[in-house]
């Protein structure tokens, strides 16, 4: 495990280049909180490669200038780019997340990829969701729960008629769930009952992240051209995610590296066709733009069900999301 941990920390040189992908032209996806961060380099890389973007977040006024942030970044001749739209999107407000998803629905009869990438962490203790939920159990895990369930349909129509193993879900998880996780992943009563500890909170949400993607792998295994989901560890970027811990950047700046690297593990997950596809359905990509050979053994069982030799904890958390949710769906 720390030979594991250490070479997330520092990753090796990559072996993954974005230069390396072919067009995706005539592809859609969608990008939760691509307007800063390693969502907008995503996003970037994605323009380049004539992908037709979808930018979903809570400020028009902030994708309007990502936007403009990414065109005036290309050459006026340039005609190797795709197209960018706003998506309205506010993950802490389950009640407005069908609207957008209806929103995208009229537009678009495919989406190829939804890069579950928008998160809060550490926001001050006692931050609520519109529901009154933990904000970082609603933005990170409830939010993109419902997102993700009402958008499947689209997803697994789109996935019936592409190449196998294209269309995918990536969740973005992060190192924290194999150095600071509980044992057996998380508790259910922790998102029942969130704790005092904003760390742990974020934590918990995205341990929850991992183990929705584990048990959106295995619903989906048994379909002849399934949903490929992935979980992630991008890697750490000193990015806007840390606004509520400012001196959380100096402290750990050696561990900080340059976004647009981050946003390459992300990518690889998303569209890389070499390592991943139906067969490694619920894996988990580390930087920069790795298949993780090891993952912590616990959240490895979790993710199966007790019939299958696990724990059953992602299926169990996905239900319990599902009772959160319910409602709004």
């Amino acid at each position: 495990m720390f030979k594991s941990q250490w070479s997330q920390f520092f990753p090796p040189k990559p072996t993954f280049s974005p230069s390396e992908i072919p067009s995706q032209s005539g592809k859609v996806f969608i990008v939760t909180g691509g307007a800063s961060g390693i969502g907008l380099s995503l996003v970037t890389f994605l323009y380049h490669k004539k992908a037709r973007v979808y930018i979903a977040g809570r400020s028009e006024e902030n994708v309007t200038k990502a936007i403009q942030q990414i065109q005036s970044s290309s050459s006026p001749q340039s005609t190797t780019t795709g197209s960018l739209h706003f998506l309205h999107l506010d993950l802490s407000d389950l009640s407005k997340i069908k609207s957008s998803v209806q929103t995208f629905l009229s537009k678009e009869s495919q989406l190829h990829v939804l890069f579950n990438n928008a998160g809060v962490s550490q926001p001050p203790l006692g931050s609520l969701s519109k529901q009154d939920h933990d904000l970082q159990l609603a933005t990170n895990c409830y939010g993109p729960f419902l997102f993700t369930k009402l958008l499947l349909p689209l997803l697994e129509s789109t996935a019936s008629v592409s190449p196998p193993g294209s269309v995918r879900v990536i969740w973005s998880a992060s190192q924290v769930i194999e150095l600071s996780a509980p044992q057996g992943g998380l508790l259910i009563s922790e998102f029942e009952t969130p704790t005092k500890d904003i760390t742990r909170n974020y934590t918990n949400s995205k341990t929850g992240n991992y183990f929705l993607s584990a048990e959106l792998s295995r619903l989906q295994k048994e379909k002849e051209k399934p949903v490929v989901s992935v979980s992630l560890n991008p890697g750490a970027a000193s990015t806007n995610l840390f606004r509520h811990t400012p001196m959380l950047k100096y402290l750990a700046w050696p561990l900080f590296h340059p976004v647009e690297k981050c946003a390459t593990t992300v990518l690889f997950a998303g569209v890389d066709d070499k390592e991943i596809g139906v067969e490694k359905n619920g894996c988990y990509v580390v930087p920069w733009g790795r298949v993780a050979e090891f993952v912590r053994k616990d959240l490895v069982d979790g993710g199966k069900t007790v019939e299958e030799g696990g724990t059953g904890r992602g299926k169990e958390f996905w239900e319990f999301c599902q009772g959160i949710v319910r409602e709004y769906e």
